[in-house]
């Protein structure tokens, strides 16, 4: 039997925090944003922000976890279903650090494609990979043999 990861709502703003230190960066990025955590018992396994939210357009997404138990089919169909269809986002953009092998192979699995190459963009000078995903590419919407429109 697998264990229940809890999904928690960031009301208090403490997750993003805890997010942010997890990353180890400040909170000057972060626009217009709503923000997830993953608990099984009461340790955090990970948190989503969705940062820089234009509903009924698109968003970014942020993951930091310290437990890979956060990612499990449950909570990728809620979280895909939260931009897609409560947000009414047409696409979920993700930079990832071209050295940050986990992360980049972790969203490929999930279906993110590759669009693009961000040379020197983070403050330490650092590449990133832009990657999205489209609304209608989403695999985790049509689990269930359920299509959401």
């Amino acid at each position: 039997m697998t264990d229940y990861v809890e999904i928690l709502p960031d009301i208090s703003e403490d997750i993003t925090h805890w997010i942010c230190r997890g990353l180890n960066t400040g909170e000057s990025w972060i626009g217009k944003h709503i923000t997830y955590g993953f608990a099984l018992g009461n340790k955090m396994l990970g948190g989503l922000i969705f940062n820089d939210l234009r509903f009924n357009h698109d968003v970014w997404w942020t993951i930091y976890a310290e437990d890979k138990r956060w990612c499990n089919r449950n909570v990728l169909r809620k979280m895909f279903a939260a931009a897609f269809i409560d947000m009414r986002c047409r696409r979920i953009n993700v930079l990832i650090e071209t050295d940050n092998l986990n992360s980049i192979n972790l969203v490929k699995r999930l279906g993110f494609k590759q669009e693009g190459l961000l040379r020197q963009y983070t403050e330490n000078g650092h590449d990133c990979y832009l990657f999205g995903m489209l609304k209608q590419e989403c695999p985790w919407l049509k689990m269930k043999g359920k299509e959401n429109e």
